[in-house]
């Protein structure tokens, strides 16, 4: 099944763009996604397993770096390209 996920990753702290430009780099080295940025979210659209297993790797990341992180995620279960 193909899916859009769109995410905004908001670091709480001064240096927030190093987080933001990592977290986007995990992404985009899936080969299996398509990945679009855009000015306050990122675009993820590929098969269920890729995007969520490629969710939770990245957000790991983040969290485990960062003292504080909001992640704001949406899922739609279609291919919205």
């Amino acid at each position: 099944m193909l899916i859009t996920a769109e995410l905004s990753l908001y670091p709480l702290d001064a240096n927030y763009k190093l987080p933001i430009r990592n977290y986007i780099d995990t992404l985009k080295g899936i080969e299996e996604l398509e990945v679009r940025t855009h000015a306050l979210s990122t675009e993820l659209f590929g098969e269920y397993d890729v995007v969520m297993q490629a969710v939770q790797k990245a957000t790991r990341q983040v969290f485990e770096q960062d003292d504080a992180a909001v992640l704001v995620a949406k899922y739609l279960n279609r291919d919205r390209r």
